[in-house]
């Protein structure tokens, strides 16, 4: 280990804000930075807590801190030919191990494999108090009751600081190719319907609004086989195509102020929503441009049990998740008081009142 632990310095850095009851938002790449609510709370420089501290790829078990760039993680994992499960996108080449969790973003594989929280095993925290913390482990089970590691996956930064974060990782699969074919997005939906009720080795499916895409991994032999029964064109760089779309650098991304960001159930009819759409994880993430409101969108996402998120945007005052019903409100005031009595931390990044 050559990095120095910063955790002293934060711990003392937040414990006088807690004292002082002053707000203080992290910020270690920056590449997640438009992700959420706008604010212009004071910022802390966390890019400098870095570094591996223990990866046994025996074990399939890494931990790190969390400034340490996705870059350096997924080059040490591919040197023993193994990844992150979760794909987590970049968004530019500072993305951190930290940013990765705090945003809680899944890519192409998310339906196929997991979700980052389904990989995280333990984290090191500082709370709102200055306290240093430490949920979960290196292990797949513990038996503490709630696993409040996970509840760091998604927080943004509003529940503590991330210190340090142990995760599950996977070998890569011994091949993986993608096949396209030219379908109408309504057929495609049912197609991918159908695939994901069959034993398939599919690890990514979408529809760009003109072809279908899928992704088979595995071994060799189960590959060849599913290929042979769905049929249609070998992409030439598979990998090409799902970082172009797992990084947002696909054409339909671009030339446009507002993306919004819809996860409902795969089944939900592509018509629930109007606009220019490309559909991923099957159907049931499908990235919108439209001319609707939010509030409009995020009442037909609820009315099918999903929910809307405004993903990219340029105005700073826009509460860009989907709202929160009374309950559950209640449930995220609760948790974000035990952790952060004095809301001083990453306040109103995900929602205008706390």
């Amino acid at each position: 280990m050559t990095d120095k632990d910063h955790s002293k310095s934060f711990r003392d850095y937040i414990h006088l804000a807690y004292e002082e009851r002053k707000p203080l938002q992290f910020k270690a790449g920056g590449s997640k930075s438009f992700y959420g609510r706008q604010t212009e709370t004071p910022i802390m420089d966390v890019s400098h807590h870095r570094g591996i501290l223990n990866y046994e790829p025996t074990e399939l078990i890494l931990t790190a801190r969390a400034g340490t760039p996705l870059t350096e993680i997924e080059q040490v994992l591919a040197d023993q030919n193994q990844m992150l499960p979760f794909e987590p996108p970049h968004f530019g080449d500072k993305a951190t191990l930290g940013g990765a969790i705090a945003s809680g973003l899944s890519g192409p594989t998310r339906p196929y494999t997991g979700a980052v929280r389904d990989f995280v095993l333990g984290v090191r925290i500082i709370n709102g108090k200055g306290e240093i913390i430490q949920f979960g482990g290196e292990v797949m089970k513990n038996v503490a009751g709630y696993d409040v590691s996970r509840l760091m996956t998604g927080a943004l930064g509003t529940l503590g600081l991330l210190l340090e974060i142990s995760i599950k990782v996977l070998p890569k699969p011994a091949q993986a190719i993608t096949l396209s074919r030219e379908l109408d997005v309504n057929e495609a939906q049912q197609q991918m319907l159908a695939y994901a009720q069959q034993a398939l080795p599919i690890s990514a499916a979408c529809h760009d609004g003109q072809k279908m895409f899928l992704r088979l991994s595995g071994a060799s032999l189960a590959v060849a086989a599913a290929k042979k029964q769905l049929g249609g064109v070998e992409l030439d760089d598979s990998a090409t195509f799902w970082r172009s779309l797992r990084e947002q650098q696909h054409k339909f991304f671009s030339n446009s102020p507002s993306l919004y960001r819809l996860s409902v159930p795969a089944s939900t009819p592509i018509t629930t929503f109007s606009g220019e759409q490309f559909i991923d994880w099957g159907g049931a993430q499908r990235w919108l441009k439209t001319d609707q409101s939010l509030s409009t969108l995020q009442d037909k996402a609820a009315s099918v049990n999903g929910h809307c998120t405004l993903f990219r945007h340029q105005n700073e005052e826009y509460d860009v998740f989907q709202p929160l019903n009374g309950t559950l409100k209640q449930l995220h005031l609760n948790l974000k008081l035990a952790f952060d009595p004095h809301n001083i931390l990453n306040p109103t990044r995900m929602y205008s009142d706390f």
